[in-house]
């Protein structure tokens, strides 16, 4: 999740973006929204086709930003389909439109999702701390409320990783991570903050919650999630890998990283094979846009979670965010994130990157305008927004 994600997404919709070939936008089945009393759809008209064409347009090997991307705007006001680029530079192959990727912090909605599926059963107290789920995990900590796991104002610190550069974290790609280890490290460091005073975006909440899941559910975190969303939704292509998988399952389009060398050359490094252990419950899912598109649509439209608790994933606390100099409010939800367009307009989504591959699921609570996107980014980590995946969003939601 990249810091400056709501204000790009503010001036691409303030810009817009130009005009280039046409392609086909068609209406769309309504699905059910999950507000309440909504009047009114916010989109009326379909997608911009030609926008989203030309967003994508140039996306391949000789692209600096993206090798490929796959796009998926829908809603009742219409839908539209797009694919760009290669499924690999060398040799040239069309992107799959299929293709199966790592979606990165996507995986947060889903393991938010359980975990609100358990309050509404009564199996966990959003207002109960997590030491008393998980007895002895959290040693010298003020009461953390799973709440505040939920929406990240716990003031758990982020635990410590291989390096900071892509050099460190390629050459540990294949390491083996305890999600254990990660949160030992983490509570090794003490709090930044006392629960509940400030929002600090990190794994390491989610993690937690991936223990405390187990622990509620009796069985691993992998499979309660397939057995509560992925499986009854019919995700398909949507899977989380083993400890030791190394690859993508399954058809995909191949990620790549951007390394410069010292006389200023750019060569790419393809980072298709990564352990992703060390994301686990805040990052591992590997799925498709056809099945997080289905995922988004069941999610926001009360299909997933029941709509007393999805409450939590619209609703943002009423705290400072610590990233910010600035003083700047809080903007992430339980799982989710919220995004205010210039003309007030609230969407609600989550974005995912792991090297090579930058995904957004999200849309309007009305669902009247939904988008998901894999753009194979060539630097998905990096501070920025990735500059097509900018234009993606901005052709999406311009009115």
């Amino acid at each position: 999740m990249k810091a400056r994600t709501r204000t790009l997404i503010a001036a691409a919709l303030v810009l817009g973006v130009a005009a280039g070939p046409v392609a086909a936008a068609e209406a769309a089945p309504a699905p059910s929204p999950a507000s309440a009393g909504v009047t009114a759809p916010v989109f009326t008209t379909p997608p911009n086709a030609a926008a989203l064409a030309k967003a994508i347009a140039g996306v391949g090997a000789g692209n600096k930003d993206a090798t490929a991307a796959l796009v998926r705007v829908g809603g009742t006001s219409g839908t539209w389909r797009g694919s760009a680029g290669v499924a690999d530079v060398r040799s040239g192959r069309a992107a799959l439109e299929g293709a199966r990727f790592r979606a990165g912090s996507v995986t947060k909605a889903f393991t938010a999702a359980v975990v609100l599926q358990l309050a509404a059963e009564g199996k966990v107290d959003l207002d109960r701390p997590v030491q008393d789920y998980l007895p002895g995990l959290l040693p010298g900590f003020e009461p953390v409320k799973v709440r505040q796991l939920l929406n990240y104002t716990s003031g758990l610190q982020s635990a410590d990783g291989p390096g900071d550069t892509f050099a460190a974290e390629y050459a540990h790609r294949f390491d083996l991570v305890d999600p254990r280890a990660l949160i030992a490290d983490a509570v090794a460091k003490g709090p930044e903050f006392r629960p509940g005073e400030k929002q600090r975006y990190s794994n390491i909440h989610y993690t937690v919650l991936g223990v405390l899941i187990e622990k509620v559910t009796g069985t691993a975190y992998e499979k309660a999630v397939g057995d509560r969303v992925i499986r009854p939704l019919g995700l398909r292509h949507t899977s989380f890998p083993s400890r030791t998988q190394n690859r993508i399952p399954g058809p995909y389009n191949h990620g790549y990283q951007a390394v410069a060398a010292a006389d200023g050359s750019r060569s790419l490094v393809d980072v298709s094979e990564w352990n992703s252990s060390s994301n686990w419950a805040a990052g591992d899912l590997i799925s498709t846009t056809a099945d997080l598109e289905r995922f988004t649509v069941a999610l926001l439209g009360g299909k997933v979670v029941p709509r007393a608790q999805l409450e939590e994933m619209f609703t943002v606390p009423d705290v400072p965010d610590a990233a910010s100099e600035t003083g700047a409010h809080a903007v992430q939800t339980a799982g989710l994130k919220e995004f205010v367009l210039p003309d007030g307009t609230k969407l609600y989504g989550k974005t995912g990157s792991r090297h090579g591959y930058s995904t957004v699921i999200g849309g309007t609570r009305d669902l009247s305008r939904t988008l998901v996107y894999s753009v194979n980014s060539t630097d998905a980590k990096g501070r920025d927004m990735n500059p097509v995946a900018y234009g993606i969003i901005g052709a999406a939601f311009a009115r």
